[in-house]
């Protein structure tokens, strides 16, 4: 039964210093027994000053975050879901990106987050994500040590579509890396993961920011693993920064789609 961590971070405007986060998050990881780590959405960087952010934003074979973690992965000898970080591209705009690690340090699987964060909750909680950022347009799933795993990231996890592909995929766990703001999270995060766990038989991993970062921002944390059936494995909490384990029964999933096969019942409906 493969272990897996979680990376709850309060990531901030210096790339360098969330690297050593992640880093020490790696070492703790594998000490742990973990075959694999989790990390937030932004982990490398988290600053809505857009133009203080450019400074930090580099190509992905330059980016140091990457590179640092790449190395710490390859010398601990553990699978590394770096939620996303932002990554400029030849095009000009950005690409809020996840990268999945192996044990040899290689870049095995990227996504790029497909749902644009656009909203306008008020009292200053307005985003555009879309103004810096170019969405995605494919879905993703790679063979891990907990099996078939499905990519997402944040926002994506209000649009079931992504979800129910993932799920005919047949994906045994799905990743949800988040940097949630506190009004969504308190009353959404914890139902639309359950959701999302429910209505594909998967496990959802979902790695989170927390807590009040340099860039003025709040973020809701409780990173969590749910299971299959829905019931919470792991809930970080919403205050601090920090690792968490939980263990992955790849047999419960095998279990529960026999018992309640939803996922081979669905129908295609017409318009």
């Amino acid at each position: 039964m493969p272990r897996i961590a979680l990376l709850q971070m309060t990531s901030g405007i210096e790339p360098q210093s969330n690297a050593d986060m992640i880093v020490s998050g790696i070492v703790s990881a594998a000490a742990g027994g973990a075959k694999m780590l989790f990390t937030p959405e932004m982990s490398g960087l988290l600053d809505q000053d857009r133009q203080r952010a450019a400074r930090s934003i580099f190509l992905p074979q330059e980016d140091p975050v990457l590179h640092a973690t790449r190395r710490a992965a390859r010398q601990a000898g553990i699978w590394v879901a770096l939620g996303s970080l932002a990554v400029a591209s030849a095009e000009g705009r950005r690409a809020n990106r996840t990268f999945v690690i192996d044990p040899e340090g290689e870049i095995v699987c990227t996504y790029d987050k497909i749902h644009m964060f656009d909203v306008a909750l008020g009292q200053g909680d307005d985003w555009r994500e879309s103004a810096a950022y170019a969405p995605g347009d494919r879905v993703v799933t790679l063979r891990t040590p907990i099996g078939l795993l499905g990519l997402s990231i944040c926002y994506d996890i209000r649009f079931p579509a992504l979800y129910d592909a993932l799920g005919r995929a047949g994906c045994d766990a799905i990743a949800i890396p988040a940097a949630f703001t506190v009004p969504t999270g308190r009353d959404h995060w914890h139902v639309l993961q359950r959701a999302r766990a429910i209505e594909n038989s998967a496990f959802v991993i979902s790695a989170a920011q927390v807590g009040e970062h340099e860039d003025g921002r709040h973020t809701y944390g409780h990173s969590l693993v749910i299971d299959p059936w829905g019931r919470v494995l792991l809930d970080m909490g919403g205050t601090d920064a920090g690792i968490g384990y939980a263990e992955i029964d790849l047999t419960l999933v095998e279990e529960i789609r026999r018992k309640l096969p939803s996922l081979a019942n669905r129908r295609d409906l017409a318009n």
